[in-house]
């Protein structure tokens, strides 16, 4: 697995890169924006670690440009501040995952296997298609009758997965374990919340079928 470590504090930076090879994944490091947006073009990565607050480029730029440019590695913001509204404007720019530091190593190892899963994970091992609806989980790309469809990661997973089921029934709980890294309690509704955006997105005819007390079908 090969990652590219974004962070302009030195120390943190080598501390990172030897950790994480000595985990066995294949490690580069950046220490700015620019030279993040230069190595990500010119290499394959799994997941890319972003530091938020970076010199020359900001990392909510770079988030953007990775994004928009539609590379396939996960981002996973890292960032001094946990507060909750920066948490949500990191996933919003379209960051897979976010972690705050000071962070647990073991958490941050945990959460590139988790990245790297999900990123590679169809288990078609290729582009995904039923009735009308094209995914390509790699590039992070889908369509609908050849619109393409502006979908947030866990809108993403949420299609890989019913996708994937190929018409079967995915569960709440396989909703919950698969698109939400972090424990939610379910009656939250973050579920029927993800899903009616989805199915907007989607548009009409309706795809998405609720089946009543356990989960959803295409």
């Amino acid at each position: 697995m090969k990652l590219l470590v974004v962070e302009d504090d030195e120390d943190l930076a080598e501390l990172l890169a030897e950790g994480l090879r000595g985990q066995g994944f294949g490690v580069d490091v950046a220490r700015d924006g620019a030279r993040a947006l230069e190595r990500a073009a010119a290499s394959a990565y799994d997941v890319i670690l972003l530091d938020r607050d970076l010199p020359v480029l900001h990392g909510d730029a770079v988030c953007r440009t990775l994004v928009a440019t539609r590379n396939p590695a996960r981002i996973l913001m890292l960032t001094a501040s946990g507060a909750l509204a920066d948490r949500v404007d990191g996933l919003n720019l379209g960051a897979d995952d976010y972690l705050a530091k000071p962070f647990a190593y073991t958490e941050l190892v945990a959460r590139i296997h988790a990245l790297a899963r999900r990123g590679g994970g169809s288990t078609s091992g290729g582009v995904l298609e039923r009735l009308g609806v094209v995914l390509d989980p790699q590039r992070r790309l889908a369509e609908r009758d050849g619109r393409l469809l502006r979908l947030s990661p866990k809108e993403m997973v949420i299609l890989e997965l019913l996708l994937t089921a190929d018409g079967g029934v995915v569960t709440h709980g396989e909703l919950l374990d698969e698109a939400w890294e972090d424990a939610v309690d379910p009656r939250t509704g973050v579920v029927k919340v993800a899903m009616h955006g989805l199915r907007r997105k989607l548009g009409d005819p309706p795809l998405i079928e609720a089946v009543p007390g356990i989960g959803y079908r295409l």
